[in-house]
């Protein structure tokens, strides 16, 4: 049977038709590619409310507990989106990790810090910044909570949004100040407390740069710059392993395992110490091994450094996840606590539930938003080899040690990428160096000029601005927000 000229013209149309649906599709598609993320993230937060509001059902402030644990589970997604970048951003910067294995191990070892080391007890006025006995009554310290968590957990939102790692410590301290200030006034916050956690703005980073460019000047001067490369290695790399393995045990013992047994520095020291020896002696044959046929060059020692970045930025991870899963649900475990007795106290047990969501939370925040982040600390502040980020990771651990014993708090995002710009302003530092001691034989055409010299920077400074301003207003910019949120919450209520 023939075709007629009517048939051939109807199919044309239903194939400008059908290309127009398939446009359509692939539109749709491109315009909702961005909205998966923030779709899962939506998804967790209501499952994170219906979950609360089982366990809470039959209480007459059951919705008081919904929000709170709404507004805990956008938190924990947010500390997952900006503060895990500071344990896997140098390792993924040094191409030790892909960024799918680097959110694989963070999301595991974070989890497993939070629900198996996670601190049964929190101090959920953060440290002593207000005195829970200036509130008025128990509602009011329920708001000032809300406020509090509500405010540290849009900070941190904003701030990975212009791509900005910031402590989500003080991000919650800066708002229960705010919050405690709003309900009960100025007196009601420990300002020597706070003076401490100031000063820790300038130390954190400072310690932190300062013992990362100590042990990347220590790999130069030992291994880099040796004429034997290789033997050289085969003798730095076991202490350097053995100096992380007891850096690592230190820090887990006294941060990490709070849950398990109370430890005191002498004790985490003298554990450090052991382990650190065991792997030591443990490393030396198996980078021997490791070693026989490289060529006697520097990209030769990166795969030697390669495993150890790797197992320091789980550890990281796992101890990271044991401390700061509090920042997320401190709060929420406060308000819980005074929702079911109608009293509020400066220390509360966290319930298994109200755990499980901020180590979830972590794990989807850092799954969902984490690469930005990752990206920017790993390889946008300064170029970083496994050398460099393995310094970088040690000084985390190191630094952390150091402040518990001089009794310091310290903000790990803070030592991380304070560790990130320690490396690159020693690289500039030492380049600069070089090139003074090499002037005199270079002939003026090769000379490089002040001009260009400027241009080559090896850290970004827009990064370097931006980063520090954002860790100066942190505190008070999430105060302010608290107060604000109080405000209105009262006003909602009253």
């Amino acid at each position: 049977m023939s075709e007629t000229p009517n048939d051939a013209n109807h199919l044309e149309t239903l194939d400008r038709d059908l290309h127009r649906f398939s446009y359509l599709e692939a539109g749709t598609q491109y315009v909702a590619r961005p909205m998966v993320a923030p779709g899962i993230a939506l998804a967790f937060i209501v499952i994170a409310g219906i979950g609360a509001g089982f366990f809470f059902g039959q209480m007459p402030m059951n919705m008081v507990v919904v929000a709170a644990a709404v507004f805990g589970a956008y938190m924990a997604l947010n500390i997952g989106a900006n503060d895990v970048a500071n344990n896997m951003g140098p390792a993924v910067g040094a191409n030790a990790l892909t960024m799918g294995g680097a959110i694989a191990i963070a999301a595991i070892f974070e989890s497993a810090g939070a629900l198996i080391a996670g601190g049964d007890v929190v101090s959920t006025i953060s440290k002593g910044i207000i005195a829970p006995s200036t509130m008025e009554n128990a509602q009011v310290f329920i708001w000032a909570m809300m406020a509090a968590l509500i405010s540290a957990a849009l900070w941190v939102n904003l701030a990975t949004w212009i791509g900005a790692p910031v402590s989500t410590t003080h991000s919650v301290v800066g708002g229960v100040m705010g919050a405690g200030i709003a309900a009960a006034g100025f007196a009601s916050v420990n300002w020597p407390t706070m003076g401490k956690i100031a000063a820790s703005w300038v130390i954190s980073p400072v310690l932190g740069g300062v013992i990362a460019a100590a042990f990347l000047a220590l790999i130069k001067s030992r291994v880099i710059y040796q004429e034997d490369k290789i033997a050289a290695a085969r003798r730095w790399v076991p202490i350097l392993v053995g100096i992380m393995a007891g850096a690592f045990a230190a820090y887990l013992a006294l941060k990490g395992l709070k849950r398990v047994m109370k430890i005191d520095i002498q004790t985490s020291l003298l554990i450090g110490l052991v382990l650190g020896i065991l792997s030591w002696l443990v490393t030396i044959p198996l980078i021997r091994r490791q070693s026989k046929g490289l060529e006697n060059r520097n990209k030769s020692l990166k795969v030697l450094f390669g495993l150890p970045l790797v197992i320091s930025a789980a550890l990281l991870s796992f101890a990271h996840g044991a401390n700061d899963v509090a920042n997320a649900v401190g709060p929420l475990a406060a308000i819980v606590h005074a929702t079911e007795f109608g009293a509020f106290s400066a220390k509360v047990s966290i319930p298994l539930w109200v755990m499980v969501i901020g180590a979830f939370g972590i794990s989807f925040g850092l799954f969902l938003f984490g690469p930005k982040l990752i990206r920017m600390v790993g390889s946008q502040i300064t170029k970083l080899n496994p050398m460099r980020a393995y310094c970088v990771a040690l000084s985390a651990a190191i630094t952390v040690i150091v402040a518990s014993w001089l009794g310091l708090p310290v903000s790990s995002t803070h030592i991380a990428v304070g560790g990130v710009f320690g490396v690159g302003f020693f690289r500039e530092w030492h380049t600069a160096k070089r090139m003074k001691l090499n002037a005199n034989g270079i002939p003026d055409d090769l000379r490089i000029a002040p001009e260009e010299r400027r241009r080559r920077k090896l850290v970004r400074r827009s990064h370097f601005m931006t980063i520090i301003a954002a860790w100066v207003i942190t505190v008070p910019a999430a105060a302010l927000m608290s107060a604000l949120i109080f405000y209105i919450l009262n006003a909602i209520v009253a």
